[in-house]
């Protein structure tokens, strides 16, 4: 009898070092892997782009539901991950670029005769992508979110000055995007032909993972 339990027991320990060593030491993932959901980790340090996603243009008009501003075709981001925890959790990034090809760019704005440049102000930004696919892009402290749009005009070029207190945005992993919408901006300097107000709109797809041979990137 003293054989026999002291059998059952060694099998009943093998079978659960078995299950020990197939478990994984965590039941979660980190909040941003690629190679799908739950995938692998994206480390600290890796560098995360996107344009913008086929078929889609980044605008920024005048109004919430209106369609005069601008209109660019082509536009990037590149961001730094630096903090990549469990999930469910939030997820850190810095943004070091972002730019707007001026050559694909138009506006309609009375009075404007093309678009000269794009131009993103104030980076680095600090982004953070929750498991909920909420992301916040934040400046500096002491800073603000500035961008500086400059015009040609019939009577010259002008230079229109836009700046926002943070931008939401969100994640999908059906396509891997970021999406942010009627995102609002106020006019700090600029002339008349300048609008008030700018409503940033844009869709960057797929964010991938450049230090992972583009994988493209979940959120979890």
């Amino acid at each position: 009898m003293r054989s026999t339990r002291s059998l059952l027991a060694v099998a009943g320990a093998a079978a659960a070092l078995a299950v020990a060593a197939a478990t994984p030491a965590s039941a979660d993932g980190t909040v941003l892997t690629t190679g799908g959901a739950g995938g692998t980790a994206v480390a600290v340090g890796d560098v995360l782009d996107a344009s913008l996603a086929s078929g889609t243009a980044a605008t920024l008009y005048s109004s919430s539901t209106g369609t005069s501003g601008v209109t660019c075709t082509s536009s990037s981001f590149s961001a730094t991950v630096t903090d990549n925890p469990a999930a469910p959790g939030t997820a850190t990034e810095s943004l070091t670029g972002q730019s707007f090809d001026s050559s694909s760019c138009t506006s309609n704005v009375t009075g404007v005769l093309s678009v000269s440049s794009i131009n993103v102000d104030n980076l680095p930004y600090s982004t953070s992508v929750t498991s909920g696919g909420t992301v916040t892009v934040t400046p500096a402290a002491g800073s603000t979110i500035q961008t500086t749009v400059k015009l040609r005009t019939l009577l010259g070029t002008i230079t229109c000055v836009y700046q926002a207190p943070s931008l939401t945005g969100t994640a999908s992993n059906a396509d891997n995007s970021i999406t942010f919408t009627n995102q609002q901006f106020t006019k700090s300097s600029g002339s008349s032909l300048c609008f008030a107000k700018g409503f940033f709109t844009a869709k960057y797809a797929p964010v991938t993972d450049t230090s992972q041979g583009s994988s493209p990137v979940y959120v979890n």
